[in-house]
Order: C-alpha cells, then structure tokens, then sequence
C-alpha cells in the first residue's frame, strides 16, 4: 500500500510540474504567434501553426495522463491537492521566463486558493461505483443535473455572446468563466468515457452502446471550447494570474457537479459540508485578491506619425499665433485630432 501510495504521489508531483510548465510554453507559442497574426484573444488560430504551443499542448497531455494514472496507485485524497503544486510552478517559471512579476499580495492570493481548493478536495463526498455505462446515462439525465447542465450552458452562452465583446479583454472572469463551467462538464463526460473503456478491457464492451459515443461527442465539444477560452485568457492575461484563478474555479465547478450527477452529498457530516462552503469563501478571497493585484498588459506606444500635417492658427489678445514647424502640438491636441482622424 505504502509503494502504491508513494508511486501515486510520484505521478501526481510529475503532473503538477508537466501541467505547470505547459501553461509557460503554451504563453510563449502564443506570444510568438501573434508577432505573425492576429491573436487568440481577437479570435485568431495562428497558434496552431506555432511549433512552440503544440509543445505546451503535448506538455499539458503528459501531465493529464499521468495524473490519469496516479489516480490508479493512490486515492484521490492524496492526489487532488497536489495538482495545486502547478499553480506553483507555473507562477515561478512566469516570474522568471515571461517576466511576469507576483506581489506579496499575489502570493497571498495564490495561497488562499491553493489553501481552499485544498480544503475542497479534502472534504468533498465519495464517488461511488459504476458498473456499466447506462448507469451513469440515468445519472446524467436525472433532472438536478439537467438543471445544472441547462444552467451551466445558459451562463456560458451569456459569458461568450453579451460579456467577451464588452468585457473579454478587461475582465480576467469572463474567459476563465467559460473555460471552468466547460471545463466542469468536460471532467463528467471524460469520467463516463473512461469508466466505458475500463468496462471494455475487462471483457463488457461498451463500443456497441449509443450512451458512450455521446459521452465522446460531449467531452469533445468541450475540450475544444475549453482550450480555444484558455488560450483567449492566456494571450490576455498574466500567467500568473490565469493559473491559480482557473485552477480554483474548475476545481469547485468540478466537485460541485460531481456532488449533483453522482448525489454523493447523502450521509455526509454537518462537519464535511461545513468545511466545503469554508473552502469556497477562501478560494473567492483569493480569486478576489488575485485578480486586485493583477497587472495590466503592457501595449504599445501610440505612434502619430501617420497622423496628416496640420496647420493652425490662434487668435489671442488681438495677435495672430501661427504654427512653425519646429512647435510641437500640445497632449491633449493630439489626442483631439487623434479621436477626429478615425471617425
């Protein structure tokens, strides 16, 4: 048991420090990509042509598999937390590849959700077995978990048609919004497809059955929906911020899905529940301190060379000012003609 458990735990740091890492690579092939196109963030996938994202990608499923695995040697309550260590490591490399500065406060928050998440995973029901794929069909067609698929589905719709054109590129919530709603019933759906191929290779295909290539079609949609968002928050946002926020918001989304399709909530202690809704207030603060301390973009200074020669003149006290060529026009004349030579 102690082997199995130490072999778990192995796997679930080594995951940790793929994951982390790939955020860093992918950001770099993003950076790269739009030096030649347009951005993710304004809806362009120049990216996929970007040697250096695919790397981050490849990263990012070497360390999803051997999370996969580790879930296989040791319980989840080992397991889970750890996967708050890339949070860590992808706040270390940003500090010192992509120069991305974390304040006091920042690590503060970084804590704060690491700390929460954790008491989350900690507490959160059991799971219990399945034996076929049907079962967890009549799981998911249960009618809390409809509402909470209509409902998720219904937020995320408000999120990418009113929110993203007004607040996507101001509003760190509104891209990590979508990829942790998705990203929630992205988890349920793999979770079914998983449990049919382990169903299949103990000798009860599944492959014949509708139930699991709905299940493949679903989690499908969602990983490309997830992606395409995370991808927006990256080319957006600081990595130091899109890691620990995302990671805090999948990870309660997640759970709190779980608890209603598997309905593993009954015979839990006051204590338990008690203990979640606490790691929910501290995952918010740290979301909420996170996001306060968040640096903004840096852009490129304006260049008004393109702007037209103009020659003015001003009356003043009786006398007649006009401009030479070696005047400079003041700030806030720029900024008028400026405004008046784009409309």
């Amino acid at each position: 048991m102690y082997t199995a458990n130490f072999l778990g735990f192995g796997l679930a740091v080594g995951s940790s420090a793929f994951i982390g890492s790939s955020f860093i690579i992918k950001k770099k092939g993003l950076q790269r990509a739009r030096t030649s196109g347009s951005r993710a963030s304004s809806g362009g996938y120049g990216y996929l042509l970007e040697p250096l994202w695919w790397i981050g990608m490849v990263t990012m499923i070497i360390g999803e598999f051997a999370n996969f695995v580790a879930y296989i040697y040791a319980p989840a309550v080992l397991v889970t937390p750890l996967g708050a260590l890339s949070i860590i490591v992808s706040a270390v490399l940003a500090h010192f590849l992509l120069k991305e500065k974390l304040r006091k406060l920042g690590i503060l928050g970084c804590i704060l959700c690491i700390v929460g998440s954790t008491i989350i995973v900690l507490h959160a029901p059991g799971e219990h077995s399945i034996s076929s794929v049907e079962e967890i069909w009549e799981l998911a067609i249960q009618p809390a978990f409809i509402s909470y698929t209509a409902s998720a589905v219904a937020v995320v719709l408000v999120l990418v048609l009113y929110c993203e054109p007004r607040y996507g590129q101001t509003n760190i919530m509104v891209y990590i919004g979508v990829c942790s709603i998705i990203g929630s019933l992205t988890v349920m759906s793999i979770k079914a497809v998983g449990i049919a191929i382990r169903l299949t290779i103990e000798g009860s295909s599944q492959v014949a059955r509708f139930q699991t290539w709905v299940f493949v079609m679903v989690a499908a949609s969602c990983i490309i929906t997830q992606l395409n968002y995370l991808n927006k928050a990256l080319d957006t946002f600081n990595t130091a911020v899109v890691s620990p926020i995302y990671y805090a918001m999948f990870t309660s989304l997640t759970i709190f899905a779980s608890a209603i399709m598997f309905k593993d909530w009954a015979g839990q202690s006051a204590s338990s529940i008690v203990s979640v809704l606490c790691g929910f207030i501290t995952v918010l603060s740290g979301t909420m301190v996170l996001h306060s301390t968040r640096d903004p973009e840096k852009t490129a200074a304006a260049d008004y060379s393109a702007l037209p020669q103009i020659s003015w003149r001003v009356h003043a006290n009786g006398e007649i000012w006009k401009q030479k060529d070696n005047d400079e026009l003041h700030p806030e004349f720029v900024a008028i003609i400026r405004q008046d030579h784009f409309k």
